[in-house]
């Protein structure tokens, strides 16, 4: 009999996305695929040819809401599993649709479609590499099934948007707070000479140089180190202090806050750092830090309640 598998869909409020993340992953959950609003209401306007059967109420009911996805055996075991990943969250209410391996395996991949960011980048889900790139842009393939930072949300393309207009080629790079690899992989493309990414979760190395492998890039221009650069200085011995041309972190006010008194100490006597993933309301208390500890902010940039900084000393 063919194995079949366990689809949950949980439907979370987008300001609490990343809460029910951090739930999922601490009680063992480490296979999240995360369809956020926006990726959602991309899905349905490049099939509005279907909507003759689609509830045309579908997009005003997911207007604010997000969805985690993960897959569990469709067994006693998995029926387990199911109530193991869910502790603590059990005010949600999941969704669960059986399916057959091979189903499984590409359910979610209609959700992703190529994303043009600035002027110049082009992230492209690995399955669609052949398809034409438009003139000018610098494909960056991703398997978004496989990663925890795919390129959709806002705080990553205001990243990458400033480091498209910053970045010149030859450039050092360093991405702290790497995640996925997606920052420091986009530099390389774009024309970086090394790029060096450091991550508090030990599982980051891995899942960045796989997206690495999808772009032919080797670990002689990529290197990525666990640990946190703020306790750690072996650690930040590491991370090419002093020669560095841009610093990204796409983290967290709370995590960029404490940041800033060290950024400095990595960067290039004319390097920049790039600061994002800044929800709205905590703006000034990052620019505060950042002009304490020495930095100009030369560049502001907010879209859908996410800000991003390009500062320099």
């Amino acid at each position: 009999m063919d194995d079949r598998w366990l689809e949950v869909t949980l439907p979370v409020p987008a300001d609490r996305l990343d809460r029910v993340c951090d739930i999922l992953t601490d009680n063992g959950m480490t296979g999240l695929v995360v369809e956020e609003e926006g990726d959602f209401l991309r899905f349905l306007e490049q099939n509005r040819q279907y909507w003759d059967y689609v509830d045309e109420g579908l997009a005003q009911r997911m207007k604010g809401v997000s969805r985690v996805k993960f897959y569990v055996p469709d067994n006693d075991e998995g029926q387990k599993q199911l109530r193991q990943y869910l502790a603590g969250l059990e005010e949600l209410e999941p969704q669960t649709v059986s399916l057959r391996e091979e189903d499984w395996a590409t359910s979610w991949q209609k959700y992703y479609q190529p994303i043009p960011v600035g002027r110049r980048v082009y992230i492209v889900p690995d399955w669609m590499r052949g398809q034409p790139v438009p003139e000018g842009r610098a494909p960056l393939y991703l398997n978004p099934g496989l990663t925890f930072g795919t390129g959709a949300h806002p705080t990553t393309q205001l990243c990458l948007e400033l480091l498209e207009q910053v970045l010149r080629p030859g450039d050092r790079v360093l991405d702290l707070g790497c995640g996925s690899g997606i920052l420091a992989i986009a530099a390389l493309a774009l024309g970086a000479s090394q790029a060096v990414g450091a991550d508090i979760d030990p599982k980051a190395a891995d899942v960045a140089f796989e997206n690495a492998a999808l772009n032919g890039i080797g670990p002689d221009r990529l290197r990525v180190y666990a640990g946190d650069v703020l306790s750690d200085k072996r650690l930040a011995d590491k991370l090419e202090p002093g020669r560095n041309q841009v610093v990204l972190a796409n983290i967290v006010a709370d995590v960029i806050i404490p940041l800033s008194a060290r950024a400095g100490e990595f960067l290039a006597p004319d390097g920049v750092f790039l600061t994002s993933g800044i929800i709205d309301g905590r703006q000034d208390e990052v620019r505060a830090a950042l002009e304490q500890y020495g930095f100009a902010i030369t560049r502001h940039l907010e879209r859908g309640g996410w800000h991003a900084y390009e500062a320099r000393r």
